[in-house]
């Protein structure tokens, strides 16, 4: 056997060789590119797995994520994850049975209207590393990790999951996942899972056999009210509804009437004080930015909702445009910009009246 005094030149000249050898290596792809360095890489390698591995150190308590949820996510998932008509319901349809069993009855029941993401989802990393990753869907990545934490702590509280004063972090994240309602309900046997013992080998989902000789018309499925009880209860389009798939109708007008025109049947809100102050551009889109009225409303482009020019132009003839845009705000609605609602929105009465001071003086600089 060799002494280490007689190995260690060897060794050292077999690394030499290597390095070496690598270095003459020819590039793939020769002229394109370069190789990612190592900080590179870590900014993309953030997925974390169902095991936890990746997951970084943080907390965030159910209270926090409250907060958060407020000024990030209820304009588009809904005040209590009911979402709306782009977004599918995050909760709902769970119950403290399925917390305890670890499947979620509601799947299979073909009575149960929908299925939120709640009941389908198995495990709690996959609720934490997309919420991570992609929300809030306008500035994704922009929150922080302790952010994360919260926000999926108070998801989770909503869905019954999680109790009002669990702080979710890196250490508390496997007694979520033993609370996850569907966390038994993973399964292989579909077509996501090619290969021998994995499944079903590979067998499609869906076998594409489409109809081409006495195909059935397509359903459709409408309530509908004659005109003269069309308004008996109100403009049913602008009654916000927080759970189910009923959105409303504009009932205000005639059948064949432009949702557009409800606005005139929209009950007059008391004016605020008169303000001769001119709300600047930047101001007034700071403010909208950090109530998150941006993640729904351009400046001159519509995104979920209607851009901020359109609206000041709608009203640009009303006198009392800022009194009833501020009531607006404060109360929501649902119609008058079409069938997905804006939910109420809870920021300061005095912010409030300057964005719709600014709107009434035509969103301009």
């Amino acid at each position: 056997m060799c002494s280490w005094p007689e190995l260690r030149p060897a060794l050292l000249a077999a690394g030499l060789l290597l390095g070496l050898s690598a270095q003459a290596e020819p590039a793939r792809y020769p002229g394109i590119g370069r190789a990612a360095t190592p900080r590179e890489v870590a900014a993309w390698d953030i997925d974390v797995r169902p095991d936890f591995k990746g997951l970084p150190k943080g907390s965030g308590s159910v209270a926090q994520g409250q907060v958060v949820w407020e000024a990030q996510c209820a304009s588009c998932h809904g005040v209590f994850g009911e979402s709306n008509q782009v977004f599918n319901p995050l909760v709902g349809g769970t119950t403290a049975e399925d917390v305890k069993t670890g499947h979620v009855a509601r799947l299979t029941d073909p009575a149960f209207p929908g299925r939120s993401t709640l009941m389908k989802v198995s495990t709690v990393s996959t609720l934490w590393d997309y919420i991570r990753r992609a929300m809030p869907w306008n500035a994704p990545k922009s929150l922080s990790t302790d952010e994360v934490y919260a926000v999926t702590a108070y998801l989770l509280n909503l869905g019954g999951v999680l109790p009002d004063d669990f702080v979710l972090s890196d250490a508390t994240m496997p007694a979520a996942q033993a609370r996850m309602p569907n966390r038994l309900g993973l399964t292989s046997q579909h077509g996501l899972w090619p290969g021998k013992g994995l499944g079903n080998g590979g067998r499609p989902d869906v076998q594409a056999q489409a109809c081409m000789t006495n195909c059935e018309a397509a359903p459709r499925v409408a309530s509908a009210l004659p005109d003269f009880a069309r308004s008996n209860n109100g403009n049913l389009a602008e009654q916000q509804r927080l759970v189910g798939p009923q959105r409303g109708v504009d009932t205000a007008h005639a059948r064949a009437a432009n949702p557009s025109t409800a606005a005139s049947a929209a009950p007059t809100v008391a004016a605020p004080p008169a303000t001769t102050a001119t709300t600047s551009i930047a101001s007034a889109l700071a403010l909208a930015q950090k109530h998150s009225c941006t993640a729904c409303h351009g400046l001159d482009s519509p995104l979920v909702g209607p851009a901020f020019r359109a609206v000041a132009d709608k009203y640009a003839s009303r006198s009392d445009a800022a009194a009833y845009l501020a009531g607006k705000i404060r109360s929501g609605g649902q119609g008058i910009w079409g069938g997905i609602p804006m939910p109420p929105q809870s920021l300061p009465d005095n912010d409030g009246k300057l964005i719709a001071q600014w709107l009434a003086n035509g969103a301009k600089p």
